[in-house]
């Protein structure tokens, strides 16, 4: 097996065989994004169940990307690049491995021995993970060197985002390849090169999540108050900035002068809201069985599911328009 060089300026997805381990919503669209990169990608299902549904979520997936100008063949020339499986010694001449399985350290160990078993030492794997610290899934692990985490977003095949995070023994040369490579994957990516819990998207938004209930719980304003606040202010702006951009944009000053007297008002409790407790304790899935911070029917909450679907791919085109770089292309637009 040909060993990965970080240090190699040239990179080829389709010279670059990959895999991801668990086949729910997010495997399946990382796995879209990976084989409209040009990967060849084996897709294990760690789950027997999720065999009877990946490949259509995938090739419905592949169809709307199709349709929606995100890729440039049909469905079935990506499948042909495409095994789903259950049998991890398929993942032998794999260089990226991506795990995708439940946030429980227990389940995710016994799939790192599964697949250390089977791959390459040069093979790098990487966690899905949303906030459990790489540093201590690195534990779980032979080579710990060989670890990150790959922090995607749903839908992962249309959407921007991806943090790639360092733990504690990470080498960061395969960090860096890692950070290059994600550039094919039609990514902005974000390198985390020290390790914390949540890591930074996960970390502004519970902060957000944390401040929201304080407000409903308190009285202040209800769930659709908060929501209507959300959409229209940061909402408005956040696909072209981030939060010190905006400060930049909007007048340093004033925040400063703010600051000094919200912060100390700001909610900083550690325990679980009752608000989203409640609704847990009585079984509540949101629109998967339309019980959430709001009530769905069933076609609601169909309706609710395509909207977002559709949302997704017209938000990507107007973030197409804005990349980050998009001044510094203006600005070299201008030179000519």
């Amino acid at each position: 097996m040909e060993i990965i060089n970080e240090n190699s300026s040239t990179i080829i997805p389709a010279d670059i065989p990959v895999s991801v381990v668990g086949l729910g919503l997010m495997g399946c669209s990382i796995t879209t994004c990976l084989l409209i990169a040009g990967h060849s990608v084996v897709a294990v299902a760690p789950l027997s169940i999720d065999l009877e549904t990946a490949e259509n979520r995938i090739r419905q997936h592949l169809v709307q990307s199709f349709e929606q100008e995100i890729c440039s063949k049909q469905a079935d020339y990506y499948l042909k690049k495409l095994t789903i499986t259950e049998d991890y010694n398929l993942l032998k001449d794999t260089r990226l491995v991506i795990e995708c399985t439940l946030e429980d350290i227990t389940i995710k160990k016994q799939i790192y021995q599964n697949i250390e078993n089977i791959v390459d030492d040069s093979t790098i794997i990487t966690s899905n993970t949303s906030a459990i610290p790489i540093s201590l899934l690195q534990q779980e692990t032979r080579i710990p060197s060989r670890f990150l985490g790959l922090h995607w977003a749903e839908p992962s095949h249309t959407t921007r985002f991806l943090e790639i995070i360092c733990g504690d023994k990470t080498d960061q040369e395969k960090a860096e390849w890692l950070y290059k490579l994600s550039h094919y994957w039609s990514k902005e990516p974000t390198l985390v090169r020290k390790d914390i819990r949540g890591f930074i998207t996960n970390r502004l938004m519970y902060a957000l999540y944390r401040e929201a209930f304080h407000l409903v719980e308190n009285g202040y304003a209800s769930v659709d108050d908060v929501d209507r606040a959300c959409r229209n202010d940061a909402g408005y702006w956040m696909t072209l900035v981030g939060c010190f951009r905006w400060m930049d944009l909007t007048g340093i000053p004033a925040y400063h002068a703010v600051i000094k007297d919200l912060f100390p008002t700001l909610h900083n409790g550690t325990e679980i809201p009752k608000l989203i407790n409640d609704i847990v304790n009585t079984g509540g899935k949101g629109i998967l069985n339309g019980n959430g911070f709001y009530n769905y029917t069933p076609e609601e909450a169909r309706l609710w599911r395509e909207t977002f679907e559709e949302f997704s791919y017209d938000i990507r085109r107007l973030a197409l328009k804005y990349p980050v770089d998009i001044v510094t292309k203006k600005l070299e637009e201008e030179k000519k």
